[in-house]
């Protein structure tokens, strides 16, 4: 007896990095609020980037960021930006690396606000579930939605920055808001 190959998203190829991602990650529900806030670190590190480039640095994220405990860097000050617009491990661009400080600021804000981020985001999704999309190819995957730009237009208007409806969309697709493996890929959600 042989065993089918696994079949996956073309857009994972090889690598392996990559394919333990899309594997073990990507798509999978996440309600941990220091999950969230690391995928919200990681996603804003990627505007204008590949994804790729940010995952062979997550390590150096993670220990730049505290292990991605929010209220450390929330209290991150200038002189500890200064010193991580140094750090060879992370992207050392001043302007994000404010900006996730800032952004660690607001994400407890809306924890207070809302009990939780988890709670927050789920609030703009409809019947407050994920959302798992019908994709027979890569080019029927969309790169927003009504649900990523509500997002990113309430999280703008409270001040965070590198979080635009597209970055916010894939953000959404890696912590699970929305499935958009295809459908012939063997991580496709079962509804």
């Amino acid at each position: 007896m042989t065993l089918s190959p696994i079949e996956r998203c073309p857009w994972c190829g090889n690598d392996n990095l990559y394919v333990k991602y899309h594997d073990e990650e990507w798509g999978k529900e996440v309600d941990s609020d220091t999950v969230l806030f690391e995928f919200l670190v990681l996603e804003s590190a990627q505007a204008g980037l590949s994804w790729i480039t940010i995952l062979r640095r997550r390590e150096g994220y993670r220990k730049a960021f505290a292990e991605f405990d929010y209220k450390q860097v929330a209290q991150f000050d200038e002189h500890k930006i200064d010193a991580l617009v140094l750090d060879e491990r992370i992207i050392r661009h001043r302007g994000k690396i404010a900006a996730t400080v800032k952004n660690a600021q607001i994400f407890i804000q809306i924890q207070q606000e809302f009990g939780s981020f988890y709670n927050y985001l789920y609030s703009f999704m409809p019947e407050k579930k994920r959302i798992v999309n019908s994709l027979k190819d890569l080019k029927s995957a969309q790169t927003h939605s009504k649900e990523s730009d509500a997002i990113s237009k309430d999280l703008k208007k409270r001040g965070m920055k590198f979080f635009g409806t597209t970055i916010c969309y894939a953000f959404m697709q890696a912590v699970g808001m929305v499935d958009d493996h295809l459908d012939s890929c063997d991580f496709k959600a079962v509804s």
